[in-house]
């Protein structure tokens, strides 16, 4: 079954890079209508209220940022509006959230999150609208021509969790998700393990949508050794996972603990227990710095002016925290523009197109979509940030475990060439 999946997930990027180099080999690319009067349209959407993963701080930073830029004056002298959708985590959803922004005129859709990439990647191709800072959750996310990812997306998270475990581990037990999208994490994860020169992760699979993981945590805890590392990458149910894990055997496990940012962050550890939770010295990759780090003051100025009391945001929340980085870059790149050019969705792609060394503040390394700045990983032909964080759970709090970002780009090409 997973092999079927694989090839479901290749089979439609094959066909999507197809669609993106025929769009580009004729020059034309259908454009948006978002005209040099008037607001200034965007959209950003995200699952809400549904049995799995749940996004809603990412519609609600949106909305904060544009109360914060109206604030300041706008873009470029136009206010900026903001649409929101819920994609529900259906396909059929989110081609419409991309047919209503592309009815309303956006320009772009903007620090989204969506495991339908197949389906909104083509709705978006088809109105030429720019998909700027995406999760980073498919590999469509990667291959589009119209999409600007802002950071590594799963693959830069897994496999940076397999290098960083491989110090750690002998043997690493993976608890993931049985689905699609859940059968990329052992490729990616597996790989960095094999960078570090460990076997391959034990794949325990099961639904991302449980009230309960008493069987799974079991067989993750397995002989309850501490050179065993159990990493558990569910989303939503990361911390119901965790809970079971604590109910398993009289004694705390032995086993080391891991997980990566989005799956794990500080509201988990805190619902867990704090400095008591069963993550206490959990090792956890991510994209950006901590949310500690004051290279996040201005957002969370933002949302503490501008959101105050909407419980949906969490600045810890690495869906939250993308969504600002792909706000900023979006600003900075408007700004940038020539004001006696149009702000549409044709002049946004082309002016994104030709961005290099953009700062986002030290919340990721500089950015950029020229050629120049792409990575060159086969698979992911539109990745241009494969850097992430190690993080370690110290007396309840995420903190860095080495300063820094770490470089995963040799790893993920050396993926790359295993797959093709």
């Amino acid at each position: 079954m997973r092999e079927r999946r694989i090839r479901r997930v290749r089979t439609a990027a094959v066909a999507l890079l197809a669609t993106s180099a025929l769009l580009s080999g004729c020059g034309v690319l259908p454009g948006g209508s978002g005209g040099s009067t008037g607001p200034l349209v965007v959209m950003t959407w995200a699952p809400v209220d549904t049995k799995s993963t749940n996004m809603p701080g990412m519609l609600a930073m949106a909305q904060a940022f544009e109360k914060y830029t109206n604030e300041q004056g706008g873009l470029n002298g136009r206010k900026l509006k903001v649409l929101t959708c819920n994609e529900r985590h259906d396909a059929v959803a989110v081609t419409d959230c991309a047919q209503q922004a592309a009815k309303a005129g956006a320009v772009a859709v903007v620090g989204s999150y969506s495991e339908e990439g197949g389906s909104f990647t083509t709705a978006l191709e088809s109105n030429g609208i720019p998909y700027i800072g995406g999760y980073g959750i498919t590999a469509d996310e990667f291959q589009s021509l119209l999409s600007y990812p802002v950071n590594g997306g799963l693959p830069a998270l897994l496999a940076g969790s397999g290098r960083q475990l491989a110090d750690l581990c002998k043997k690493v037990n993976l608890v993931r998700p049985d689905t699609i999208t859940g059968d990329q994490f052992p490729i990616f994860l597996d790989q960095g393990l094999k960078s570090g020169g460990r076997p391959p992760a034990r794949d325990l699979l099961t639904a991302d949508d449980a009230n309960d993981y008493t069987d799974i945590a079991t067989a993750a805890v397995g002989n309850n050794k501490p050179s065993t590392c159990v990493s558990a990458v569910l989303g939503d149910r990361t911390s119901t996972f965790f809970d079971s894990l604590r109910r398993v055997g009289e004694e705390q496990p032995k086993v080391r603990l891991s997980s990566v940012l989005g799956s794990v962050q500080q509201s988990v550890v805190d619902s867990t227990g704090g400095a008591g939770s069963p993550l206490e010295n959990a090792y956890v990759t991510g994209w950006y710095p901590p949310a500690s780090d004051a290279k996040w003051a201005e957002m969370k100025s933002v949302v503490k002016k501008y959101a105050f009391g909407d419980d949906r945001i969490d600045v810890a929340d690495p869906g939250v925290q993308t969504t600002w980085v792909a706000y900023t870059v979006f600003a900075k790149v408007v700004r940038a523009m020539d004001e006696k050019v149009s702000v549409n969705a044709d002049n946004l792609h082309r002016a994104m197109d030709t961005t290099t060394h953009l700062s986002t503040g030290g919340l990721t390394p500089d950015l950029g979509w020229t050629q120049a700045d792409l990575l060159g990983i086969p698979s992911h032909s539109r990745m241009v940030n494969s850097k992430v964080t190690y993080q370690v759970v110290r007396d309840g709090r995420l903190v860095l475990a080495r300063p820094g970002f770490v470089d995963l780009t040799k790893t993920l090409r050396q993926n790359s060439s295993a797959q093709n």
